[in-house]
Order: C-alpha cells, then sequence, then structure tokens
C-alpha cells in the first residue's frame, strides 16, 4: 500500500516484486517448519473442515465478513472513497481526497482477508504448500470480472464477486463431470476474463 500510494509505484509491478520477496522468505521459514516436523494447528482444521449446526465453520466465518465488506463499500464514506479513487484518481485528488492514505489502507484490509483465506485454506486442505493457492489465481479474478467489478477501478461490488464465484464453482463442477484436464480451465477462465473485459470496454466506448 505505502509502495502504491505514496512511491506511486505501478500495482502490478509492486504486487510481482513483494510477492518475490514474500515467497522468498517463506521459502526459508518452511525449510525450518519441515526441519521441526511442525504440523497444522488443531484450531485451523476445525476451521477448514469442522461443522458447527449443521453448517461449516468456515462459511459461519465468511458470512459475517461478508456482511461487513457489503455494508463497508456501500455505507461507510471509506467506501465512497474507495470508488472515487478508483473511478477517477485525480478527481479525487482535486477534492481532496488523500488518496495515498486510501490506498494504504485498501491494501492492508487486503493482505488481512488474504491471510486469513490461506489459514482456512490450510485447514482445508491439510497440506500447506507454497504454491497451494496459484490454481485459483485466475478463477478468483474470472469471479471478480464476471461479478462486474471493472479491472480499471471505480466499478463493481463484493456481493457482484460472490455472485460470479458461484457461477465459477457451477461451471468448474460441470467441467469436473466432463474431465477436463487443469489446463482446459485455464484456458477457459483466461477467455472468459477476455471476453468480459472486452465488452466492458465496447459498452464504454458507446457511451
Amino acid at each position: 500500500g505505502v509502495g502504491v500510494g505514496v512511491f506511486r509505484v505501478h500495482p502490478l509491478i509492486m504486487t510481482l516484486g513483494t510477492s518475490l520477496i514474500g515467497t522468498g522468505f517463506l521459502q526459508v521459514y518452511q525449510r525450518t517448519v519441515i526441519a521441526s516436523g511442525a504440523k497444522i494447528p488443531d484450531f485451523l482444521n476445525w476451521l477448514g473442515t469442522g461443522v458447527t449446526y449443521g453448517f461449516p465453520n468456515a462459511l459461519l466465518l465468511f458470512v459475517p465478513v461478508a456482511v461487513l465488506i457489503v455494508f463497508m463499500l456501500n455505507r461507510t464514506g471509506f467506501g465512497r472513497l474507495l470508488y472515487a479513487v478508483g473511478d477517477n484518481e485525480r478527481a479525487a485528488r482535486l477534492s481532496g481526497v488523500r488518496y495515498w492514505q486510501v490506498i494504504t489502507a485498501l491494501y492492508v484490509l487486503s493482505s488481512l482477508l488474504a491471510g486469513i483465506t490461506g489459514l482456512l485454506y490450510i485447514g482445508l486442505i491439510k497440506a500447506p504448500s507454497l504454491s497451494l493457492a496459484e490454481p485459483l489465481v485466475l478463477p478468483s479474478v474470472a469471479a471478480a470480472v464476471i461479478g462486474g467489478t471493472s479491472i480499471f477501478g471505480g466499478r463493481g461490488g463484493y456481493t457482484g464477486t460472490i455472485i460470479g464465484a458461484l457461477i465459477l464453482t457451477v461451471l468448474t463442477t460441470l467441467l469436473t463431470i466432463l474431465q477436463m484436464p487443469e489446463g482446459g480451465r485455464r484456458i477457459l477462465f483466461g477467455f472468459i476474463v477476455l471476453f468480459v473485459t472486452a465488452a466492458y470496454l465496447r459498452i464504454v466506448e458507446d457511451r
């Protein structure tokens, strides 16, 4: 967040750079964990695979978090600032918005949610690995795009992203039944992202 908001590094470059740095540290830490024979905490196993009153614990944690995110985006000043910065950064600056503070807070919040999700996923899979989430990168982008979120900023919402994720889940299930290989799924998800993005650009140009 500081790199993007204060030092004006491009978000994609900043993400790739910090990802490489973080992966390097994690590789060192992973060797230490393997050497010590550490195991996944029982609490994470309970969160990832446990059931309470007939509902998965992960779902019971997700629902209130999702409600809070939707409320924050639609009903708070911070949410309005996010949309303003995403839609037109220059106009937001001229109107008095402190861009770097908004961006830094956004990246911190995003990192926190990503960390929580990673812990839940480890509890579900029960096999920690640095490449555990790599197959989920493209589908997560596709879910947001299908849900109406513009990759150019200023448009979209968390509710639409949830709907997009549900659509992709159904599609993935169908592809599994049809025994489509993982490579074919990635190709399909890539085409979905390109098609929806191109359609959005066409609509904007027509306006």
